[in-house]
């Protein structure tokens, strides 16, 4: 499959990217591995014919959004976010409404609908840094994850309005499990995703994106960690770190020593093949959605 993937790539100009949450095997034929920004900016920029996006249905909006005479593809069209689901827009329109004079910030994790009642749009790995080149004082409504632009408030002394969205991953992480981890390997540091709940933000050592976890575990001087988000990170964090221990931390509900997207983990490689081979299921955007969606998306960019 792997190199029927390859070839048909090859054939049909098509660039596979994957998010760091994909299945392995995934990673291991993606072009480009990257966070929500490292995809935006690639997509962006890509002269592909045609992108494959291993990722979720926002993802491949994003990038078609951006490239709009591009053919973008999703391997599962149910490949979902739990977090963009928890912002209808129609409802976010009213709580905007019940909020004027606000400057809207949407997390990247949110339909194009949604993008497009925004005025900025933010990942995980530039959020605290846009949040930070607006006024003190100006008035945000942060949506739609309640943990990460909670973070945001916190180490910004910010007042942002928050919409009570999360992420049904970083929302279940296990306090008790985790601190027990950590007794158990009293050496190890706590990396922490800021779309966790606020006690675990707490006991980190880091909190940051995926990437920004990836980079404090290459340049920091331990040799053991507790991570603390999607434990796809792992394998890329153990190619980049090949010396050192990455230990997945749990969910409250789980039975096993991890915590995975069962959205991320609808991918396949056996779907990839046949989505390069029929060139479907293909991403559509209605033009006026995407035309107001791409401004917050450029300034995120611009501003990042």
């Amino acid at each position: 499959m792997k190199e029927a993937i390859l070839q048909l790539k090859k054939e049909k100009n098509a660039l596979i990217m994957a998010h760091y949450y994909q299945r392995d095997e995934i990673q291991e034929i993606a072009d480009f591995i990257g966070d929500s920004l490292a995809l935006a900016r690639k997509a962006a920029e890509t002269d592909a014919d045609i992108i494959v996006m291993c990722g979720v249905h926002f993802m491949g909006e994003t990038a078609k959004i951006l490239c709009p005479g591009k053919k973008v593809l999703v391997p599962d069209m149910n490949a979902g976010c739990s977090l963009a689901d928890s912002c209808d827009p129609e409802a976010f329109r009213q709580f905007i409404q019940q909020h004027p004079d606000h400057t809207v910030i949407s997390y990247v994790n949110t339909s194009a609908a949604v993008k497009a009642l925004t005025d900025i749009v933010v990942t995980s790995g530039n959020a605290r840094k846009i949040v930070e080149q607006l006024p003190p004082h100006e008035k945000i409504i942060f949506g739609p994850d309640r943990n990460l632009g909670g973070y945001i408030n916190s180490v910004l002394d910010r007042n942002m309005t928050l919409w009570p969205g999360a992420c049904h991953v970083h929302d279940r992480f296990s306090l008790e499990k985790i601190l027990d981890m950590k007794r158990e390997h009293p050496g190890a540091k706590v990396l922490v995703h800021p779309e966790c709940r606020r006690p675990l933000q707490l006991i980190a050592d880091k909190v940051g994106s995926t990437a920004a976890l990836l980079d404090f575990a290459r340049e920091d001087e331990a040799k053991e960690y507790i991570v603390v988000t999607e434990s796809g990170i792992l394998r890329e964090m153990r190619l980049k770190c090949p010396e050192k221990i990455f230990l997945p931390a749990p969910a409250e509900d789980a039975e096993c020593q991890c915590n995975e997207c069962d959205y991320m983990k609808l991918n396949t490689l056996s779907k990839v093949l046949e989505c390069l081979r029929s060139e479907s299921p293909e991403i559509h955007v209605d033009p006026e959605v995407a035309e107001k969606a791409i401004r917050p998306i450029e300034r995120m960019l611009a501003m990042s």
